[in-house]
């Protein structure tokens, strides 16, 4: 028998049954956290009822994030248990965490039946949620990566990477599949809380076949050895050498990777259905087919890694990403909604005035020309803000009149007399589905940032698992993973919605991710190793 890092090297039935085990229980857990963002339109107005739609969403986005930053918390935790207690047990503990936390949310009863209590509730959720999956991915990462050997490891450990897309096409799968067998009303009813019910099923499945694995050899070697840390997370932040690592971990690896991952999911999904005016449904039919051809991707250039190094595919995946992200974008926005495009190109809106401070968290605004900017926001059409002695509002090179304008009703009573004088230019807000040609063309634009999702994310496990020696590796790997995918990337559908709010531009909310993938393509360009992948070995400086 070989020997890997010192242990044992498991058979091949041995490695499939982690791999398979670990990917699965994977899945499951991020279905269960983005079974959330997928519900957002619904679950906004269930527990953030407003009376204006871009406070709710955005409400709705904030309490998305806080489960995001709960994660760090998750992996100091976990993290800890992890290195001194052994990883199985570790994530047995998370993926039940999660299960129960999810089903949870199925069963709270919406504001309009118990107030406040409701969006108090969702929080606490979501703070389980997020403690849980701070320690899920770095137990599963490590785990397999602690079966490998090095010319191997990639490619196992990027079976993990795909399957948090899994876990996002599980989520799309599940509810659609759930809206298909219900009526309209029934699923707006009570229908919606069935995807969160059933996080029980798949956590007594997760549970089936990880109570079947061992405990990691690499582990076990330690524990044997008495080599085991004494607080691993005091020697994460003192061992040799260990802070560049946690720099590079977190700026290098964890925010660029994380914010194309959800730039292309969540960005995408929430783009089409809003301002882009595409059918629900049919969004999430094409963001699930994007993510479905996509999946594979990670698993190619966590193999491909194995060949040329770790840096390679991970440094040029940033490099396409701040070259493609906006073109490609206004491709998809353009084969979307082709009408609504051209109508911002030929008849764009302008708003001046005094008094045009807008925001976004504020129920209601304060001048009538906020109220102005709020509902062309939550109508999703582009503007142009401008200084002037009186409010007014042009729609191409005519003059709109404000006269009776309905300032003192509700911003959706307001939302829809704008519309209609929108709607006399030429605009049209009705839901669209576009042709089988426009629809392969979104579908080519989110495959090709699905594709630039696997460059960054399929070699991360193994990168970030070799980064760190055996004693400290679930919490050195774990913290620097969940502060920039919690911090940077969990905020990130909140920070772009607030940016497109604030300007009028659907797009503008993309400069978030270049900035970050600018940040991420530098630090990684510096930090990370060129080379072949090497064994688990440390210097000490």
């Amino acid at each position: 028998m070989h020997e890997v890092n010192g242990a044992p090297e498991p058979t091949a039935a041995e490695i499939r049954l982690v791999v398979a085990a670990s990917s699965v229980g994977t899945v499951f857990e991020w279905y269960d956290f983005f079974i959330y963002g997928t519900l957002g339109a619904i679950l906004s107005k269930a527990f953030f009822p407003t009376g204006n739609a871009t406070l709710e969403m955005l409400l709705f986005w904030l309490v998305f994030a806080v489960g995001f930053g709960f994660r760090p918390l998750g992996a100091v935790l976990f993290g800890y248990l992890g290195d001194k207690l052994g990883r199985k047990y570790t994530f047995l503990v998370t993926v039940t965490l999660m299960g129960i936390a999810t089903a949870g949310v199925g069963l709270i009863p919406p504001a309009s039946a118990i107030g406040y209590a409701a969006p108090v509730l969702v929080i606490l959720l979501r703070v389980l949620q997020g403690l849980a999956l701070g320690g899920e991915y770095g137990g599963a990462a490590v785990y397999v990566a602690e079966h490998a050997g090095p010319e191997r490891r990639g490619f196992f450990t990027s079976f993990i990477q795909s399957s948090v897309v899994g876990g996002f096409v599980l989520s799309l799968a599940v509810v659609l599949v759930c809206k298909g067998v219900m009526s309209k009303d029934v699923w707006e009813a009570w229908g919606w809380r069935v995807p969160f019910l059933l996080s029980l099923l798949l956590l007594a499945v997760s549970l089936w076949m990880r109570l079947k694995l061992s405990e990691s050899p690499v582990f076990q070697a330690m524990k044997d050895s008495g080599e085991i840390a004494g607080n691993p997370f005091v020697e994460s932040l003192t061992y040799p050498g260990n802070a560049k690592r946690l720099f590079v971990a977190l700026f290098g690896v964890a925010a660029g990777l994380t914010v194309i991952f959800y730039t292309a999911m969540f960005t995408g999904l929430s783009f089409l259905k809003g301002p882009m005016r595409v059918d629900d449904m049919t969004a999430e039919l094409i963001v699930g087919l994007a993510c479905v051809i996509g999946m594979p991707f990670s698993v190619v250039f966590g193999y491909i890694s194995d060949k040329v190094g770790r840096k390679l595919p991970i440094v040029l995946g940033y490099l396409a990403m701040l070259s493609l992200v906006f073109p490609v974008f206004w491709m998809i926005g353009a084969a979307a909604n082709p009408g609504l495009a051209d109508m911002a190109r030929r008849e764009p809106v302008a708003v001046s005035g005094p008094d045009c401070g807008y925001n976004p968290f504020a129920a209601e605004q304060a001048t009538h020309c906020g109220k102005l900017l709020a509902d062309l926001s939550a109508s999703g059409v582009r503007y142009v803000l401008g200084e002037g002695p009186a409010l007014a509002m042009t729609i191409g090179a005519k003059p709109a009149s404000l006269a009776a304008y309905p300032w003192a009703d509700k911003s959706a009573v307001r939302g829809k007399t704008l519309q209609a004088m929108l709607g006399e230019a030429g605009y049209d807000f009705a839901k669209v589905k576009p042709d089988f040609g426009h629809g392969a063309v979104i579908v080519l634009g989110l495959v090709v940032l699905m594709a630039l999702t696997g460059a960054t994310y399929g070699p991360a496990a193994s990168v970030l698992a070799e980064m760190f020696p055996a004693r400290i590796r679930y919490s050195s790997m774990s913290i620097p993973y969940h502060i920039g995918t919690g911090y940077l990337g969990g905020f990130l559908p909140l920070i772009s919605a607030l940016i497109v709010a604030k300007t009028g531009d659907p797009y503008a909310g993309l400069w978030y991710t270049w900035v970050v993938v600018l940040v991420a393509f530098v630090v990684g360009l510096w930090g990370l190793e060129s080379g072949p992948p090497k064994d688990f070995a440390h210097d000490d400086a």
